[in-house]
């Protein structure tokens, strides 16, 4: 099992940048057993994905909205993911979330088990 806590979040100008972080606790397994996911979702708006990156780190993905300017990372030693996000536009206000699965990844969410509460980003153009 994992909780996820996710922390970072805030208000800043279009063009700034926020780091986000997903801290997660786990029993029964180790961290690097999940894949982690980024979603966000905007008011009136549908859940949408925005970054995944596997077990080991080795492989990210990135919807086309972010790509080039947010980055994916992990550190496994002390169960952390974060994402750089640069650049940032008015139309990446929203609640950011971190998922965590296993087996394969996924960008449906879905098909998520473990979920933090989210944090809020507001961009303000």
């Amino acid at each position: 099992q994992v909780q996820l806590v996710e922390s970072g979040g805030g208000l800043v100008q279009a063009g700034g940048s926020l780091r986000l972080s997903c801290a997660a606790s786990v029993s029964g397994r180790t961290f690097g057993d999940y894949h982690v996911s980024w979603f966000r979702q905007a008011p009136g708006k549908e859940r949408e994905f925005v970054a995944i990156i596997n077990q080991s780190g080795v492989t990210t993905e990135y919807a086309d909205s972010v790509k080039g300017r947010f980055t994916i990372s992990r550190d496994n030693a002390k169960n952390m993911v974060y994402l750089q996000m640069n650049s940032l536009k008015s139309e990446d206000t929203a609640v950011y979330n971190c998922a965590a699965r296993t087996y394969y990844i996924s960008r449906y969410y879905e098909q998520y088990d473990y979920w933090g509460q989210g944090t809020q980003v507001t961009v303000s153009s």
